[in-house]
C-alpha cells in the first residue's frame, strides 16, 4: 500500500515538475524574442524566471502542486505558443474553453503581459542600484589618480 501512494506521489511531482518547467521554457523562449528585453540588455533569463513568478501568484490554485495551478501552466503555455500552432484559430477556440470563457483567456493573458511589464520593470530598476556604486566610484578613482601641480 506505501509503495503504491510513493508511486501515485512520484508520478504527481513529475508530472507538476514538467508542467512548469515546459511554461518557464515557453516564457524564456518569449523572453529571449522580446524586443525590450533585447533594448534594455535584460537577461532573458532572469525575466523568464521573474515572469513566471509573478504570474505564478495570480493563476488560479493555491500551490505548485495543486491540480488547477497544473492546468494553468498547461493552458498558459498554449496560449504562448498561439501563433506557432497549426491552426491557431482551433487552438483559440480550445484555449477559450479550457480557460472556461473568452473573459478568462483575456484576464489570463492580461496576467501574463502585466507581469511582464512589472518584471522588465523591476530588473531595470535593479541594474541601475547596481550600476549607481559603480558610478559613484569610478570619479573617486580619477580625481585621486590625477596628478598634483
Amino acid at each position: 500500500m506505501k509503495k503504491l501512494l510513493l508511486i501515485s506521489l512520484s508520478a504527481l511531482l513529475l508530472t507538476a515538475c514538467t508542467d512548469k518547467n515546459q511554461y518557464e521554457q515557453t516564457v524564456l523562449e518569449q523572453m529571449q524574442l522580446e524586443k525590450d528585453v533585447k533594448d534594455y540588455k535584460l537577461s532573458p533569463e532572469r525575466m523568464a524566471k521573474c515572469v513566471v513568478d509573478t504570474s505564478s501568484a495570480k493563476m488560479p490554485g493555491i500551490f505548485d502542486l495543486d491540480p488547477k495551478r497544473l492546468t494553468a501552466y498547461r493552458n498558459y503555455t498554449r496560449m504562448l505558443t498561439l501563433s506557432s500552432s497549426k491552426d491557431p484559430k482551433k487552438t483559440l477556440e480550445e484555449l477559450r474553453t479550457d480557460f472556461g470563457s473568452a473573459k478568462d483567456l483575456a484576464e489570463a493573458h492580461s496576467n501574463y503581459t502585466e507581469s511582464m511589464m512589472d518584471c522588465i520593470s523591476a530588473v531595470i530598476i535593479e541594474s541601475e542600484k547596481s550600476a549607481e556604486p559603480e558610478k559613484e566610484a569610478e570619479p573617486k578613482k580619477e580625481e585621486n589618480s590625477a596628478p598634483k601641480p
